[in-house]
């Protein structure tokens, strides 16, 4: 079984900054891209960052020289470092992983819970 699970989340004010972080254990054998997404009160979710197994990143236009995605495979952790945080950054967000849990088989995608941020004026 494989979990993800996030934290770092909370109220900021505008202009500040956040870190997240996202733990993934569990019973697996490689983990390739990571990503976080979020998801505000009554919009679909959206991809916020993603990174390759050897830390290629992208990001969504609305991220682009705010955040910064990054991973330390040996703690199996991705992180997203969020500055100049501005109200519209308001929603939960979630950590992606795409995981293999058994040499052979397809890796999966796997959902952490979410945490919430908060960005007020």
């Amino acid at each position: 079984q494989v979990q993800l699970v996030e934290s770092g989340g909370g109220l900021a004010q505008a202009g500040g900054s956040l870190r997240l972080s996202c733990v993934a254990s569990g019973s697996f054998v490689s983990i390739n891209d990571m990503a976080w997404y979020r998801e505000a009160p009554g919009k679909q979710r959206e991809l916020v960052a993603s990174i390759t197994s050897g830390g290629t990143p992208k990001y969504a236009d609305s991220m682009k020289g705010r955040g910064t995605i990054s991973r330390d495979n040996a703690k199996n952790t991705v992180y997203l470092q969020m500055n100049s945080l501005k109200p519209e950054d308001t929603a939960v967000y979630y950590c992606n992983g795409l995981i293999r849990t058994q040499w052979g088989q397809f890796p999966k995608f796997y959902w952490g819970q979410g945490t919430q941020v908060t960005v007020s004026s």
